[in-house]
């Protein structure tokens, strides 16, 4: 069974930090594209962060510079380090694996950045 859980999310201050991991099971980590999504209140799900099995990286022009993203495939664990945190990077943050046919999410876990 494949599992993606997410953890690290919470509420922040404006120009705090955090930092999401989630850790898979279940499946080839090495093998999959990694990456972050983030869907806020009355939007579409948008791409944040991508990491890709041979390491290259794409970020939404919005975070880049503020947010990195990096896996460990030891520990079948994506990462997601958000510095500078804006109150529009209120979302609900999602993580999603990517290989051939197979697309797997996790259940999303919750940024909030508010005074």
């Amino acid at each position: 069974q494949v599992q993606l859980v997410e953890s690290g999310g919470g509420l922040v201050q404006p120009g705090g930090s955090l930092r999401l991991s989630c850790a898979a099971s279940g499946i080839m980590f090495s093998s999959y594209d990694m990456g972050w999504y983030r869907q806020a209140p009355g939007k579409q799900r948008e791409l944040v962060a991508s990491i890709l099995t041979g390491g290259n990286l794409n970020y939404a022009n919005s975070v880049k510079g503020r947010f990195t993203i990096s896996r460990d495939n030891a520990k079948r664990t994506v990462y997601l380090q958000m510095n500078s945190l804006k109150p529009e990077d209120t979302a609900v943050y999602y993580c999603n694996a990517r290989a051939t046919v197979f697309n797997y999410w996790g259940q999303g876990s919750q940024v909030t950045v508010s005074s």
